[in-house]
């Protein structure tokens, strides 16, 4: 665990209550709305962190809502810690591919399979590229250049990903 004590999950769900208060649900949505295109999180990583932060005091449970939902908001403490997590090395990437985790086998793989396994990443690439373009053109218009040039990251990445399966060997 880094110095802050958070895990990048737990730091995440900080930076979104900086917005205010939210629920898990709430808080998820944001999270992929704001962060997915280049950083996920699971639903059950959200409500696994949730307690853990309330107990450290770092986040503060609200009212229950309709449904018995719980609101979260962030504390002094909360602010804090993650302003020590922005300001630690953030460590090295994590590169999981599922596309090139397939391909390093691809020996074992029909043609047919192969074809069809990069013309779905293909499709999938292409789509994500379209969606996240329209998400840095609000980001901007909304005059948001931090949350601009973040998603530029993932425009990056759908680019490299396309002209990377234009040289996938098909058998």
């Amino acid at each position: 665990m880094a110095e802050s004590g958070v895990n990048p999950t737990a730091a995440a769900l900080l930076g979104l209550l900086h917005d205010g208060p939210m629920t898990g649900g709430q808080l998820m949505a944001a999270a992929e709305r704001r962060l997915a295109p280049y950083w996920s999180m699971t639903r059950s990583q959200v409500y696994r962190e949730l307690p853990v932060l309330a107990e450290k005091g770092l986040v503060r449970l609200g009212r229950p809502g309709p449904r018995m939902s719980q609101p979260y908001a962030l504390t002094a403490a909360g602010k804090r810690t993650f302003s020590r997590w922005l300001a630690e090395n953030p460590g090295k990437d994590t590169i999981r591919n599922p596309i090139a985790l397939r391909m390093a086998f691809g020996g074992l793989h029909s043609s047919s399979q192969l074809k069809n396994l990069y013309a779905s990443a293909n499709e999938y690439h292409t789509e994500a590229l379209a969606a996240v373009r329209e998400q840095v053109k609000n980001a901007k218009k909304e005059g948001d250049s931090y949350d601009a040039s973040a998603l530029e990251f993932a425009v990056a990445y759908h680019k490299a990903a396309l002209s990377w399966l234009k040289t996938a060997p098909v058998g």
